[in-house]
């Protein structure tokens, strides 16, 4: 089961924005103007099961792999640390 995309939610007290907080010449800001990957649920869609656990979202997946090759996280454990330590990402 594909998971669901998750969109941006502003808080109930107060509202915060990673444009604010993330460098505009910070490299993954520069990845992400360059990669589209807005298609790639559309895609996918079919080779996911409609039963079970919903997984990640595709593009999330697609783009943590990208950043960890880019600052050379080997593994998939790391990166998903690293993602829940680092705005940026």
């Amino acid at each position: 089961m594909m998971g669901p995309k998750q969109e941006a939610q502003a808080a109930l007290f107060y509202e915060f924005s990673l444009e604010e907080h993330v460098p505009q010449d910070h490299l993954l800001c520069a990845i992400n103007w360059f990669v589209d990957l807005s298609s790639i649920r559309a895609h996918l869609t079919d080779l996911y099961s409609h039963t079970g656990r919903p997984s990640i979202d595709p593009e999330l997946m697609i783009r943590m792999l990208l950043f960890g090759y880019c600052f050379g996280i080997r593994s998939e454990r790391r990166l998903c640390e690293e993602v829940h330590l680092n705005l940026a990402y």
